[in-house]
């Protein structure tokens, strides 16, 4: 999978792409550390972002996962993942994403999941994307609304971010009726 937008190329991710991987989470560690979950001793070693990398490929082709990353070049800007992905009934899927700390307030990642969001709709066949963000993440908050996102609801200790169970606001997007 290859999409162009206006200012980035999106791929899936490969094994190929462990050493941009490793660049990428290495660059902003300390920018994703208070939205993320507290990582581990050689979590960003480059062995373990090849491991990774290889493991997100196999995903992809059996079909249970899609990690997307945007590049400027050959930098990645942006990544978003799209978990758990459900082809009974639900046709469903779980979004996550960041982007590069140099990228914040310039419509990155708006113009990244727009492309993002419309491949996993119509070419996976997916008709619903969750979302959650922290309460106190306005600027995701903001971001989801905007790509169409609609509140469905408040889960307290939700997932465990920067070493603490957090509450988190739950957010959901339904594919447009074909």
């Amino acid at each position: 999978m290859m999409i162009e937008t206006r200012r980035f190329v999106l791929e899936s991710q490969r094994a190929g792409h462990a050493d941009a991987l490793h660049a990428y989470y290495t660059r902003n560690a300390a920018h994703l550390a208070r939205w993320e979950p507290k990582r581990p001793p050689g979590y960003h070693d480059l062995d373990a972002w090849q491991a990774r990398a290889a493991a997100q490929e196999e995903a992809h082709r059996a079909g249970t996962r899609l990690s997307i990353i945007a590049r400027d070049g050959e930098r990645i800007v942006a990544v978003a993942n799209f978990n758990g992905i459900e082809r009974g009934p639900s046709r469903s899927c779980t979004l996550g994403y960041s982007r590069d700390a140099d990228w914040g307030g310039l419509g990155t990642m708006q113009e990244v999941l727009d492309a993002a969001i419309a491949h996993v709709f119509s070419d996976l066949g997916i008709t619903r994307i969750q979302a959650a963000y922290l309460p106190e993440n306005h600027r995701s908050a903001r971001l989801l609304h905007r790509l169409g996102f609609e509140r469905e609801g408040f889960v307290r200790d939700y997932l465990k971010i920067a070493g603490r169970w957090r509450d988190h606001v739950l957010t959901a997007k339904r594919a447009p009726q074909r």
